[in-house]
């Protein structure tokens, strides 16, 4: 229906015991884009740099945490002993080779 057509209303009344009062809402555009995306659904680059820096922020947490807990200083430790280990077999293969 456009606005120039006319619409004729029944003659017939209803009545009713009781007014039921209830907001009436007008619908625009049904996809209202969020406040970080351009109308054409496209974020803006403040969004994306916020999401890069969360994701950032996240990676180095979770890698501080899981050094600081005891399996990851375990795994450092080991990581310790393989670097030592490997430099003295090193040191070992040089000797035998004469330098």
């Amino acid at each position: 229906m456009t606005d120039a057509e006319e619409v004729e209303l029944p003659d017939t009344v209803v009545e009713v015991d009781e007014i039921i009062d209830v907001p009436v809402v007008l619908a625009t555009d049904p996809r209202i884009p969020e406040p970080d995306y351009t109308e054409g659904g496209v974020p803006t680059f403040d969004r994306v740099r916020e999401k890069i820096e969360g994701r950032f922020g996240t990676s180095i947490g979770s890698a501080e945490l899981a050094h600081e807990s005891p399996a990851g200083k375990s795994v450092d430790e080991q990581w310790d002993e393989r670097q030592k280990a490997a430099k003295a077999k090193l040191e070992e293969i040089r000797r035998s080779m004469g330098k």
